[in-house]
């Protein structure tokens, strides 16, 4: 197979993560090279070096404060030269062949702008936000209000995650998980890269719309997957609330044609407002 494939891993203050990560990498079976670009936030230099000792093939990109996902990873694509990109949280294991599997799918689908595979929890449960549907004023309330969540399967209120799409098959879905995206590299330049007005969150389902922007497909690979340990990173942000629900904000700013207009964005941003709230006041009783 002629094909190369660059690891873009933005990290933040979970190295004993990152060594899995990259353990997991380096266990992969693949007929292709593999580059891998570490963007380390706010890095600690003893850390990283003992990472860079063990893994000499890595580029690190150090930072000396945090500068956010989106910002972080246009930072590394503005390197990458290769035939694909992935894009790659810290805190995922990967399967042996997925990466195989991933770019063998790219090759024969030339229509595909970005592929995303299977995730499942560390138990090995499927986690719905593998797939997701772009997000509407009913399924945001559906999702926010932990309706989608009692009703997993249901097709009407599980829509954000496509609940009624099989998590072992192969669908076109409109929006993937920025924990696992593989991208044809002309494809995620052609698209920009990241919106860095995202820190955090909010910035995959945005690439995702900019890629089928272009006339491109976005397809779910579900018989390839990935173990991921959600929300490792954001633990370390005490500003993680702020970053998540702030960036349910700007994209509804970004996308006002999605959820009404202004009456639309108007209820939603009251709705956000009053889960951050009550989030905040269970956090601080935790």
């Amino acid at each position: 197979m002629s094909a190369l494939l660059t690891i873009i891993i933005v990290h933040y203050r979970v190295y004993h993560h990152l060594d899995h990560c990259l353990a997991s990498i380096q266990r992969s079976q693949h007929s292709f090279r593999v580059e891998i670009m570490v963007v380390d936030n706010e890095y600690s230099p003893e850390d990283q070096t003992l990472l860079a000792t063990k893994y000499p093939t890595v580029q690190w990109l150090s930072e000396s404060k945090n500068i956010g996902f989106a910002k972080a990873n246009n930072r590394a694509l503005q390197q990458v030269s290769t035939d694909y990109v992935l894009f790659l949280n810290p805190d995922t294991l990967l399967s042996t062949d997925v990466l195989q599997r991933s770019v063998e799918y790219l090759q024969a689908n030339s229509e595909v702008g970005a592929l995303g595979v299977q995730m499942r929890n560390s138990q090995g449960f499927f986690l719905p936000e593998s797939k997701r549907e772009i997000p509407t004023i009913k399924g945001s309330f559906f999702k926010l209000s932990g309706l989608a969540d009692r009703f997993p399967d249901s097709a009407f209120f599980n829509s954000y995650a496509l609940g009624h799409l099989n998590a072992g098959g192969l669908h076109k879905v409109p929006v993937l998980a920025g924990a696992y995206m593989m991208i044809p590299t002309e494809v995620a330049k052609q698209a920009g890269g990241f919106d860095e007005s995202f820190f955090m969150y909010g910035e995959d389902i945005d690439l995702s719309l900019r890629i089928l922007g272009l006339g491109k497909e976005n397809h779910y690979l579900g018989t390839a997957f990935i173990t991921h340990i959600k929300g490792a990173s954001s633990k370390q942000n005490p500003d993680y609330l702020n970053h998540f629900y702030g960036s349910m904000k700007i994209f509804l700013d970004k996308y006002p044609h999605l959820y009404g207009g202004k009456s639309g964005i108007w209820i939603l941003k009251i709705f956000i407002q009053t889960i951050l709230f009550v989030s905040r006041i269970t956090k601080n009783y935790k």
